[in-house]
């Protein structure tokens, strides 16, 4: 599988996302108080600790997300504690549990702080939903269930991730003691369910 083609969402991996022997990757973030470097092994990375590292994007350009380009809406919180809020209501069919789906997405920290992006890459996320190549927040946000209706293709829909249902105690992209997402975060995703692949 090449670099191009791995879901940066895959939840419990088991094997290296690269067996290769490509360089490592540096990430530099820089902020007003600080400039932190990060170098990664693409030996040593899994696909859970790929979110937002920028293996398929150097450097993550803050691009405005679907909630920045519209109002803001109310988010619905379902009993497992995902919270959503439909911005586009699709017309197109429902997925399926176990179908290859393709969607667009944007993903921030509360804070607002964008980690991650298909838009930059230009390319949606491909990937099995219901199959857990994502993380539960995800599945659940688009198939839908526990009082949440599923997403329609051509939709547009916000999904408020409470950390069971992302990354958790472990946090995502840690290294050296910090964390590209932290431990116990809460994320926000504009989704794009574009269809089926």
């Amino acid at each position: 599988m090449s670099a191009s083609t791995v879901p940066l969402l895959s939840l419990f991996p088991t094997k290296p996302l690269f067996h290769t022997s490509k360089p490592a990757t540096t990430i530099t973030t820089t902020s007003a108080s600080s400039t932190t470097t990060t170098t990664l092994s693409h030996s040593t990375i899994n696909r859970r600790e790929a979110v937002g590292l920028g293996l398929l994007l150097p450097f993550v350009r803050p691009e405005p997300s679907i909630a920045a380009e519209q109002s803001p809406c109310e988010l619905t919180v379902a009993p497992s504690g995902l919270a959503f809020c439909d911005r586009v209501v699709g017309t197109g069919p429902e997925a399926t549990k176990g179908q290859l789906i393709k969607a667009h997405y944007v993903g921030r920290l509360e804070d607002g702080k964008v980690f991650d992006s298909s838009y930059n890459r230009g390319k949606p996320l491909t990937f099995r939903v219901g199959a857990g190549e994502v993380i539960k927040g995800w599945d659940q946000g688009i198939l839908g269930g526990d009082g949440i209706p599923p997403m329609l293709a051509g939709g547009k829909r916000t999904l408020k991730l409470p950390p069971e249902l992302g990354y958790g105690m472990r946090g995502a992209g840690c290294k050296g003691g910090s964390c590209i997402i932290p431990p116990d975060s809460t994320l926000l995703f504009d989704v794009e369910f574009i269809g089926k692949a």
